[in-house]
C-alpha cells in the first residue's frame, strides 16, 4: 500500500527517472557498439602483390587508430572460404573477380573493385605459338594449388575444351615460375598480377620471352562475364628496346575489397577511404579516380559502399578525427531523444501532473457550486432540501477518500471546509 502511495504521490518524476535510465542504457549500448579497434584481413602469399596491398591498408587505418592484422593465404579461393568461415577472425579479403559464388551473397558484399589483373601469358621467344590454347604438351606453370591464378587459368582451358590436362602444368609460385621461365626450365607461365608487379615488369623487360595475347577475346568475356579487355600498348615497358614489339590485348579480372556483412559500418568507411587513397591513382589500365569502383562483381555492394559512391564519407568524418566522429555521431543520435523526449517531459509533465492534482479538487468544487445553488433554488422556493443535503455528505464522503499529495492537502482541507460551510447555512436549526 505504501509503495502504490509512492507511486500515486511521485510519479512524474518516476517516469522522468524512468525515462532518463532508458536513454542511459541506450547511451551504453551505443558506446559498447563503437568500432572494434582491429581487424582481420586476409591477403595472399608472402611477398605476393596482396601481401604488399595489405600492408598499405595496414598503414593507412593506423593512421586512424585501427590496427589491420594480415593474414597470409594462398590466394582469391582461401580468402573466400576465410570470410564464409564465421570462426576464422576474417573480416576483410582481396579477391579476384569470378571467385565468388551465389551462395556467397547472403553473407559477404563488396565495398567495389580496386584495380584490373590481367591474366598475363609469358612463353619462351623460341617457342612458337599463335595464343595460349597453343601451348598444349608444354611445360607450363599456372600458379599454386588454391591461389585465383589456377583458379583462372583453370577455367580458361575449360572453356577452350581441354577438360583433361595435356602436358605438365606445374604449381610455381609467381616468383619461382618467373625465374623458371627465365632459366629455360619452363615453356610458358600464367599469373594474374597487376601492372605494377615486380615479377610482371621482369619478364615485360625480359627479351628472352613474349608476352602472348587472346584470340578470340570477345568471346571468352561473353561467357565469363566478370572478365574485361585490357591492352599493353606497343613499347610501355621499353620504347628504347620496344618491349612488347606489338600491341597485346589480354583478359583481366578486376581485384575487389570483400567484407562480412557484420563488419562495423564505421570500419567499411574506412576501408572505402583508404581504398579511394591507394588506388585513385592513374596507370597504363585506368584512368585517374577510375577505381575504386562501385561496382558489384560478385556479391552486392554493401549499403555502406552504395553511399560512399553517391554521396562520399560520412559528413563528420570530413571534418573530424575517425574516433571522435564515431563518438560524436552516436552522441548526436542521443540528442534525438533527449531533446525531443526528456526536456519536454521535464518541462510540461510537472504541469500536466499539477494540473491533474487540481483538478481532482476543483471538479469537487464545481459539484458543490451546483448543490449550493439548487439548495438556494429551493429555499427560495419553499421546496425539501433533504434530497441536495445527502448529496452534500455524499459530496463529503467523497471528498474524504481523495488521496493527494501533501502539497495539495491545503486545498482539499478548504473544500471540506466549504461543504461544512454550506451545510450549516443551508440546514434548519432545532430551537
Amino acid at each position: 500500500m505504501a509503495a502504490k502511495e509512492f507511486l500515486r504521490n511521485n510519479w512524474p518524476a518516476i517516469t522522468i527517472g524512468a525515462t532518463a535510465a532508458a536513454i542511459a542504457l541506450a547511451a551504453i549500448v551505443m558506446l559498447i557498439n563503437m568500432p572494434p579497434r582491429t581487424v582481420v584481413m586476409a591477403t595472399g602469399p608472402e611477398g605476393g602483390a596482396y601481401q604488399e596491398l595489405g600492408k598499405r591498408y595496414r598503414a593507412e587505418l593506423a593512421k586512424e587508430g585501427v590496427e589491420v592484422r594480415l593474414m597470409p593465404t594462398a590466394g582469391s579461393p582461401e580468402n573466400r572460404a576465410l570470410l564464409l568461415d564465421q570462426h576464422s577472425g576474417v573480416s576483410v579479403a582481396l579477391i579476384q573477380g569470378g571467385t565468388m559464388s551465389q551462395e556467397d551473397r547472403s553473407k559477404l558484399a563488396s565495398l567495389g573493385t580496386l584495380y584490373y589483373e590481367p591474366l598475363w601469358w609469358f612463353r619462351r621467344r623460341e617457342i612458337q605459338v599463335d595464343g595460349a590454347a597453343n601451348l598444349v604438351g608444354k611445360r607450363l606453370s599456372i600458379g599454386p594449388e588454391g591461389s585465383g591464378t589456377r583458379a583462372l587459368s583453370l577455367e580458361y582451358f575449360k572453356i577452350l575444351g581441354f577438360d583433361q590436362q595435356v602436358g605438365e602444368w606445374l604449381a610455381l609460385p609467381t616468383q619461382a615460375a618467373g625465374e623458371s621461365l627465365l632459366a629455360g626450365q619452363i615453356d610458358a607461365v600464367s599469373m594474374v598480377a597487376a601492372w605494377d608487379a615486380p615479377e610482371v615488369q621482369q619478364l615485360l623487360g625480359d627479351e628472352r620471352v613474349t608476352l602472348t595475347g587472346y584470340r578470340r577475346l570477345n568471346a571468352l568475356i561473353a561467357r565469363l562475364p566478370f572478365l574485361s579487355k585490357v591492352v599493353v600498348p606497343r613499347g610501355v615497358r621499353s620504347l628504347a628496346k620496344d618491349l612488347p614489339p606489338t600491341d597485346v590485348t589480354l583478359i583481366a579480372v578486376k581485384a575487389n575489397l570483400i567484407v562480412r556483412n557484420d563488419l562495423h559500418s564505421a570500419l567499411q568507411y574506412l576501408l572505402l577511404g583508404a581504398a579511394e587513397h591507394i588506388h585513385s591513382s592513374p596507370s597504363i589500365f585506368q584512368r585517374a579516380n577510375e577505381f575504386p569502383a562501385g561496382e558489384a562483381v560478385d556479391v552486392p555492394l554493401s549499403n555502406e559502399a552504395l553511399r560512399f559512391y553517391k554521396s562520399g564519407q560520412p559528413f563528420l568524418h570530413d571534418y573530424l578525427p575517425f574516433w571522435v566522429a564515431e563518438l560524436t555521431g552516436k552522441l548526436f543520435i542521443l540528442l534525438i531523444p533527449i531533446l525531443g523526449v526528456l526536456y519536454p517531459m521535464t518541462q510540461y509533465l510537472p504541469r500536466l501532473y499539477d494540473w491533474a492534482m487540481r483538478s481532482k479538487i476543483l471538479r469537487m468544487y464545481g459539484e458543490l457550486r451546483l448543490l449550493e445553488d439548487e439548495i438556494a433554488d429551493a429555499r427560495r422556493t419553499k421546496r425539501d432540501t433533504s434530497e441536495m443535503i445527502l448529496q452534500l455528505n455524499g459530496l463529503e464522503e467523497q471528498a474524504n477518500r481523495v488521496k493527494v499529495p501533501i502539497a495539495y492537502a491545503d486545498m482539499l482541507y478548504s473544500l471540506r471546509a466549504h461543504i461544512d460551510l454550506v451545510r450549516e447555512k443551508n440546514t434548519p436549526t432545532i430551537s
